[in-house]
């Protein structure tokens, strides 16, 4: 299970590297430095309330263990998506990143 004190937030990575290759090799550094593999990994994303989009992040966690929880914002016009599911490693938790950043729009906590 996650350890919640040692959580990294893909915003904490900062944006000092010169190309997205070094943004994921410190990304996979730093998940092997405080995540134990495999796991459960929890994954969060804001994006419009569009149901559109809401199901095309759904699609891309397809392991069985995947839990989806959602919350709408106060106006109604966002919704944040927790996702839970098992992953074997590092790369597999990048690689559900990169294809959730090709939807548009959504802020990936």
């Amino acid at each position: 299970m996650t350890d919640f004190n040692n959580k990294i937030n893909v915003q904490d990575l900062g944006d000092n590297s010169n190309t997205p290759q070094d943004f994921y090799d410190n990304f996979r550094e730093k998940l092997n430095s405080v995540e134990q593999f495999p796991a459960l990994y929890t994954f969060k994303f804001i994006l419009k309330a569009d149901a559109d989009k809401i199901e095309q992040v759904k699609t891309i966690f397809v392991h069985p263990s995947t839990k989806f929880a959602e919350k709408e914002s106060s106006g109604g016009k966002y919704k944040s998506i927790t996702v839970e599911t098992f992953v074997t490693n590092a790369e597999e938790v990048i690689n559900y990143y990169k294809e959730v950043s090709k939807i548009e729009s959504v802020i990936m906590l």
